[in-house]
């Protein structure tokens, strides 16, 4: 494993993070113990959770995920050994049950942290993020933004106040946005700047072989301001390992359970995932190592968030840190996305 720092904190992360919305549906307790373990003693240190998890998301499971995860912690005392963090829920339907407004504002962020603190069992969290933009914008595969000034969300000032005193107050260390935009990430470092607030030291944004909309706009940003990405579904949902070409539905895979997920399957989606199979092929390539190897060499990466519901899987991709990408491959990645630009947004 080999590790960087996160933006200009003093956390140093491991390259590939792990992903744990899947616990507490997906997977058992005792099997995100497992996961943990593995992760750890393969000197993976950054574990990402939030407090809308597991997903999909529901009144009935909701919180289990940082539960497992805190349990984990006490149960192994590592808490000194890993990099923990979560996220504050941003407004919508799908998490209306959660709280009545939830927005990201003194109420709604200290009633956040305070539960995943209690259910993470710690008394602080070294990278707290807002889960999306509680303001009307482009995110979740959105790419035409549609203005709306009715819905301008908590003020980003009022925002980054009350994360600041709850830094002050120790209970976090570090803060980041996620589902974030060039705007929204550029105005939050400007208020730190001006007003002696937090800084942003992360956005959590989807970045893969199939949606490389981070590179517009974004990658300027976090590259000239010293901010990490913490890629999420670097493989698509798992598509990009091939599990579901040809549609197939593997039992008790993602799509299997969760058909509307596909977010990944696109028509385009499906064509450029054969390509970058074929291509993996030829060059004697797992599917999944090369996609997420691909992520991995990424200049303006923090960390590589990866999920997985079976130990191999977690093994195969853990073993990405291994591969190299040839200058001839690379060159062949990205005739496959001239030809397909980011067919999954």
């Amino acid at each position: 494993m080999d590790y960087l720092t996160l933006g200009r904190s003093d956390l140093k992360v491991s390259r590939i993070a792990l992903g744990t919305m899947t616990f507490g549906r997906q997977n058992t307790e005792e099997e995100a113990f497992a996961q943990l373990d593995y992760a750890l003693e393969r000197g993976v240190n950054l574990i990402d959770a939030a407090e809308m998890y597991p997903v999909p998301t529901a009144a009935e499971f909701q919180g289990r995920t940082e539960a497992y995860i805190g349990n984990w912690l006490q149960a192994r005392g590592t808490r000194d050994k890993v990099i923990l963090a979560t996220k504050a829920t941003g407004p919508g339907d799908m998490v209306s049950y959660l709280r009545p407004d939830m927005r990201h504002d003194a109420r709604n962020l200290r009633l956040a942290l305070e539960g995943s603190l209690k259910r993470l069992q710690t008394d602080y969290i070294d990278l707290y993020q807002l889960h999306w933009p509680d303001r009307s914008t482009n995110y979740f595969g959105q790419l035409g933004y549609e203005h709306k000034p009715e819905n301008p969300g908590t003020p980003l000032e009022e925002t980054l106040s009350v994360l600041g005193e709850l830094v002050q107050e120790g209970k976090i260390r570090y803060i980041g946005l996620s589902n974030e935009t060039p705007w929204g990430t550029m105005k939050c470092l400007q208020l730190a700047d001006a007003l002696g607030l937090p800084r942003i030291q992360s956005v959590q944004n989807p970045y893969s072989l199939l949606n490389r909309t981070a590179e517009v706009g974004l990658a300027e940003v976090m590259l000239r301001e010293d901010v990490g990405l913490l890629a999420y579904s670097p493989l698509g949902f798992g598509v990009l390992s091939g599990k579901y070409a040809g549609g197939a539905r593997p039992e008790g895979s993602r799509l299997a359970l969760f058909p509307e997920y596909r977010r990944y399957l696109t028509e385009q989606g499906v064509a450029a995932t054969e390509c970058y199979l074929h291509l993996a092929a030829e060059f004697g390539l797992d599917p999944a190592q090369m996609a997420l190897a691909y992520v991995n060499s990424r200049p303006f990466l923090g960390s590589n968030i990866i999920g997985a519901t079976r130990l191999e899987q977690l093994k195969a991709n853990l073993d990405s840190l291994e591969v190299r990408l040839s200058p001839e491959l690379l060159a062949k990645i990205e005739a496959i996305h001239q030809r397909y630009p980011n067919p999954c947004p």
